[in-house]
C-alpha cells in the first residue's frame, strides 16, 4: 500500500511538472515571437533548455508512472474507457513533443515557433484533461474486456517501478528504455502467468444456482 502511495505521488508530481513545463514553453515562445534580437534568441535558448533538460524527464517519468498505475492495478490498460482515453491522449503528447514540439524550438529559424507555441499550449490542456478522467472516471468498461479482474501486484514491484525513471536518467541519459521495456513486458507476463479473480456479482449467480440445486436434491 504504501509503496503503491508512493508512485501515485510520483505520478501527480512529474505530471504537474510536465503541464507546468509545457506553460512555461508556450509563455517563452509567445514571449520570442512578439520580441527581436538577442531576447528572442534567448528566449528560445531558455525554452530548448526546459525543453531537453525538464520536460522531457517530467514527461517519461509521469507517463511511465501512469501506464504502471493501470498495469499494476485491476484498472489494466484497456479494461475501462477513461483509462484508455488517457493511454491515447498520453502517446498523442509523447510522440508530438519529439516529432513537432522539439525539432521547432531550434532557436526559431530553422523549425515554426508558432507550431511550438500552439502546440505547447494544447499540451497543457490534454493534461488537464487527463487530471479530470482521473477523477471523474466516466464511462463503463470496454466491450472487450473479459470477465474477473486482475489482482494488485505486489508491494515490492510497485517499488521497484519507482526507481525505473531514475535508472533510466542516470545510465541513458534520459531516454526511458527500461521504462519502455517495463510497460511493454509487464502486461503480457501477468497475462501469462497471473488468473483473473472472479467479481463477487459475477460469482453470485453460480452460487445461487448450486443452493437451489442443493435444495431441490433434499427435498
Amino acid at each position: 500500500m504504501a509503496q503503491r502511495k508512493l508512485l501515485v505521488w510520483l505520478h501527480v508530481l512529474s505530471s504537474v511538472g510536465w503541464m507546468s513545463q509545457a506553460l512555461a514553453l508556450f509563455a517563452l515562445t509567445t514571449y520570442a515571437l512578439e520580441t527581436n534580437g538577442t531576447s528572442r534568441t534567448g528566449a528560445f535558448e531558455v525554452a530548448k533548455v526546459i525543453d531537453t533538460d525538464v520536460l522531457r524527464f517530467m514527461a517519461t517519468t509521469s507517463a511511465f508512472t501512469g501506464f504502471m498505475l493501470a498495469a499494476l492495478t485491476p484498472w489494466g490498460y484497456f479494461r475501462h474507457w477513461w483509462v484508455l482515453f488517457k493511454f491515447v491522449i498520453t502517446l498523442t503528447q509523447l510522440y508530438a513533443g519529439i516529432f513537432v514540439l522539439s525539432p521547432n524550438l531550434d532557436l526559431g529559424e530553422n523549425g515554426n515557433p508558432t507550431l511550438t507555441r500552439v502546440g505547447s499550449l494544447l499540451m497543457a490542456s490534454a493534461l488537464a484533461v487527463q487530471a479530470w478522467l482521473s477523477v471523474a472516471k466516466p464511462g463503463k468498461r470496454t466491450p472487450w474486456t473479459p470477465p474477473g479482474k486482475f489482482p494488485a501486484a505486489p508491494g515490492w514491484v510497485t517499488g521497484i517501478c519507482v526507481t525505473i525513471p531514475l535508472v533510466d536518467h542516470l545510465l541513458f541519459r534520459g531516454i526511458p528504455a527500461l521504462s519502455l521495456l517495463v510497460v511493454t513486458a509487464y502486461p503480457v507476463w501477468r497475462r501469462w502467468k497471473v488468473t483473473p479473480r472472479q467479481s463477487a456479482s459475477s460469482t453470485r449467480p453460480r452460487r445461487l444456482r448450486e443452493e437451489n440445486d442443493l435444495t431441490h436434491h433434499q427435498n
